[in-house]
């Protein structure tokens, strides 16, 4: 059995800091970053603005917030598969 790469190939900001993402499998889901908002790098996130700014990297292929803020997408994808 192969090693399977979470490729992330759409995403949209949703109010509250969520974000629904898709990945290249078909699976999708939205995701609470809420509880990173404020710390440390993410501090940047206090800005709703630059929030809603959220990409996908086509080199990493994972959420990205200008070039400094990116998102591990195995981390993303486990929160859909298993919300808490």
């Amino acid at each position: 059995m192969g090693f399977k790469r979470a490729k992330i190939v759409a995403c949209s900001p949703k109010p509250n800091y969520r974000v629904w993402i898709r990945f290249d499998d078909g699976l999708e889901g939205d995701v609470d970053l809420s509880h990173l908002v404020g710390q440390g790098i993410f501090e940047a996130w206090g800005s709703v603005d630059f929030f809603n700014q959220v990409y996908v990297d086509p080199k990493t292929n994972t959420l990205a917030w200008g070039d400094d803020i990116d998102l591990d997408p195995y981390v993303l994808r486990e929160k859909i598969l298993s919300p808490s």
